[in-house]
This record gives C-alpha cells, sequence and structure tokens, in this order.
C-alpha cells in the first residue's frame, strides 16, 4: 500500500498508536511492531510513554531513515517558548534528533494560531521536524491554519471510524491535499461484535476489526494508527491490508449508523459542529 506523500514526507498509510501503552510494555510493542514490519509509530508528550518508544525504537535496530515517527505537543502547552520547551523534552525522552511529524495534539481555546505556527514552522526549517501538522481540528480551525496563516500542515489526526461520520473534515482536507490520520480506527473495540462487520469478514475469512480498518485505509488520503500491545493485533491489523472489500461491503458499511464520537473531553475539545 502506497504511503501519504504530504509535505515532503512519506508517511505509511498504516501505524502503530501506543496511547495508554506504559513502560516496559511500550517498548515491547514498538519493537515488536518495528519487528513484523510497521514503519510509522505515533506518541505523544501527554501519553507519558515517548521513553518507551524511544527504547522500542533503538532495540528494534532498524534504521532511522525507514522510520516515521510522529509525537505531539498537549493543548496547554502552545505559547511559542512553552512549544520549544515541550519539543525538546519529547525529542530527549524519544533518543531522537528530529521527528518526522510534530503535531498540536488539541486546539486550545486561548491560543495564539500565528504565534503557534510561527515556532512550529521554525522547528521545522531547523530540521528538527521534517513536516507539522494538527490534530483535532475542526474545519473552521484548519481554514485559519491553511488559509489565512498558511501554515504547511501535512495532516489533521482525529477520530475517524465506521461508527463516526468524518465526511464534512474530510471533504476539507481533500480539497486542499491534506491526509487524515484515523485514531480509534476500531471505535475502542466496539466494532468487534458488529453484526454487519463480522458477516462482511466472514465473507472474506477476516475479522470485523480487519474489515473496519481496511474500510479506512482503501480511503485516499487517509491513514490510520491502530493502538496494539499484542503481537498478535499487531499482525491481525497488517493483515487487514490483504482483505478486499466490495462495493456491496462498501454500502454495508455506509449503512452504519455513524454519530458515535467516543473522544470528547468535556474541560477542551472544540465546538464538532
Amino acid at each position: 500500500m502506497d504511503p501519504l506523500y504530504t509535505q515532503g514526507i512519506a508517511m505509511p498509510k498504516l501505524g502503530l498508536g501506543t496511547f495508554r501503552l506504559q513502560g516496559d510494555a511500550c517498548r515491547a510493542a514498538v519493537e515488536s511492531a518495528l519487528g513484523l514490519g510497521y514503519r510509522h509509530i505515533d506518541t505523544a508528550e501527554m501519553y507519558g510513554n515517548e521513553d518507551g518508544v524511544g527504547a522500542g525504537i533503538k532495540e528494534s535496530g532498524i534504521a532511522r531513515g525507514e522510520l516515521h515517527v510522529t509525537t505531539k505537543v498537549w493543548h496547554e502547552h502552545l505559547a511559542p517558548d512553552a512549544i520549544r520547551r515541550a519539543f525538546d523534552a519529547s525529542l530527549q525522552k524519544l533518543q531522537l534528533d528530529h521527528v518526522d511529524l510534530y503535531l498540536v495534539h488539541w486546539p486550545s481555546k486561548g491560543m495564539d494560531l500565528p504565534a503557534m505556527f510561527d515556532t512550529l514552522t521554525k522547528l521545522k526549517d531547523e530540521g528538527r521536524t521534517r513536516a507539522i501538522g494538527v490534530a483535532n481540528f475542526t474545519v473552521p480551525l484548519l481554514k485559519k491554519v491553511v488559509e489565512e496563516i498558511g501554515a504547511p500542515i501535512a495532516c489533521n489526526q482525529v477520530e475517524y471510524h465506521v461508527l463516526l461520520d468524518q465526511i464534512q473534515v474530510l471533504t476539507y482536507l481533500r480539497n486542499k491535499g491534506i491526509p487524515l490520520v484515523a485514531y480509534c480506527p476500531l471505535a475502542q473495540g466496539k466494532i468487534v461484535d458488529n453484526a454487519v462487520l463480522q458477516k462482511i469478514g466472514a465473507k472474506h475469512g477476516a475479522s470485523a476489526a480487519q474489515v473496519a480498518l481496511k474500510w479506512l485505509l482503501d480511503q485516499d488520503g487517509v491513514g490510520a494508527i491502530p493502538k496494539a500491545s499484542r503481537q498478535e493485533s499487531q499482525h491481525a491489523n497488517l493483515d487487514a491490508l490483504k482483505v478486499k472489500l466490495d462495493d456491496d461491503d462498501r454500502a454495508a458499511i455506509a449503512s452504519l449508523p455513524k454519530d458515535q464520537r467516543l473522544v470528547n473531553p468535556a474541560a477542551f475539545a472544540p465546538d464538532w459542529d
């Protein structure tokens, strides 16, 4: 499967999410995934596991140039000096001299977008991150960043799965040639027992989760970063790439209700509508 080419980087469509993985378990999961062939690892300052991710990368022995590593700055650290401090700390924990993609993890109500993206663009110009981007940004926020500020956004990372419609965000991003990276692509396990997905899976010798993941990865300009701590799960997610969905399958998935937003922190989530 071809990677997503964006702002001078090639980002593998399937990556390993690491939210809630900690310590040795995180290190082992990263090392395992890289051993299986994953080359896209996603972490964040807020996850508290960048040291584990870095250790897993180091122990894998995979050449740095073969890897895509994303990390993110927390929404409380969006002042220019705070971004730099957070970035320096992330690089140190990851034991890397650069990351491939540095994202604003969540928008903040009091954020100064021009100042933020001036700082992020400088980090890119300095070669410390190869690209910059955002996560959890709505279309109105994206318009400000892309059209008013002209920031070179490499992606928007948002919750996206078979049970949540993201057509507005996806349409905007596609029109601008910006990829969408889906987190919670398996709806936090809620799709495992879905009868429609199970039926499609039975037809293809696949699981409901593999069907849901392939549905995302088949879409133009969409990547996905399922969390998988066990090697069996990591392997199953890679095997999802082999599933061949047909028009009937896609029609059945389109008929599923798409109103289940699972990540919506009341204290700081943007107005999604």
